[in-house]
């Protein structure tokens, strides 16, 4: 049964993206693949969490609440924000950089999508097949974690699009709150957020071959995120479009983990 479900996710995961494509091609708008891939993910999320058979059914419900609020909130961000933009710098990026082949590769590229999210729900699987008693000490810390992650997130979205509104000149860098102790505060937060999976996979310390799989959410996407699709190709457009502006930025703010303006500066000097 459960090979059988997981199966089928994928097979959906696949082609959903492929909808994403078609969307993109159509509108010319690739901001709206990842509301595609965010909704997609919360709803392979929920689906592994209701049709999967075992685990603790309190433990599913607090996963399912968790999945489905993360799920709406950042797809509606980002369709919020994708319905008043021309497009996705990083997708643009790439299709640009693609050439004629541009199509037939983000196809492909979204299909990789598609495999990222199915390993994010492997992690929310392994994480709700925890038989123990609920809630344990790592439950109620793992909802704490999701909890500041979703609020987190969803504050330095806020933030940037309040900066946005009030400040309309060209080339301006956004270095208030949350953005001013990490240059991606998203990013973090979001990462954040996949780190409540491994606490809840070994809630009353559960030892088993499966709930390690939970580490697979967090460490891909610290990876994904930090090397692959997200910082490095944001920052090559920021210096494009920023200037000596974002490389300023960059020198006082960390890329990542939130470190205070002070902490950044001592580190500097002791490294000279």
């Amino acid at each position: 049964m459960s090979v059988s479900l997981l199966f089928w996710i994928f097979i959906g995961l696949c082609l959903g993206m492929t909808g994403a494509w078609a969307v993109q091609r159509a509108t010319g708008n690739s901001g709206w693949i990842d509301t595609i891939w965010s909704a997609l993910a919360g709803l392979a999320g929920l689906s592994v969490i209701i049709f999967s058979e075992g685990g603790n059914p309190e433990r599913k419900w607090l996963a399912a609440v968790l999945v489905g609020f993360w799920a709406l909130r950042l797809a509606g961000h980002i369709a919020m924000r994708s319905s008043g933009k021309k497009d996705d710098p990083r997708y643009a990026a790439l299709i640009e950089s693609w050439g004629s082949s541009g199509s037939l590769r983000l196809l492909w590229f979204l299909q990789i999508q598609a495999f990222a999210s199915f390993v994010l729900v492997i992690s929310i699987y392994a994480a709700i097949l925890n038989p123990t008693l609920f809630p344990g000490m790592l439950d109620l810390l793992a909802l704490v974690v999701a909890l500041i992650a979703i609020v987190g997130e969803g504050t330095a979205d806020w933030q940037l699009s309040r900066f946005k509104r009030e400040n309309t000149k060209k080339g301006a860098i956004c270095d208030v709150g949350l953005w001013g102790v990490s240059r991606h505060p998203n990013y973090f937060f979001e990462w954040l957020w996949w780190c409540a999976w491994p606490l809840m996979a070994f809630a009353n310390f559960q030892l088993s071959g499966i709930a390690f799989l939970s580490f697979l959410a967090p460490a891909m996407m610290y990876w994904l995120l930090n090397y692959v699709s997200g910082i490095p190709y944001l920052e090559e457009h920021m210096e494009r479009s920023r200037g000596e502006a974002f490389r300023k930025y960059k020198e006082r703010v960390s890329a990542f983990f939130p470190i205070p303006k002070s902490q950044i500066k001592h580190r500097g000097r002791d490294t000279n």
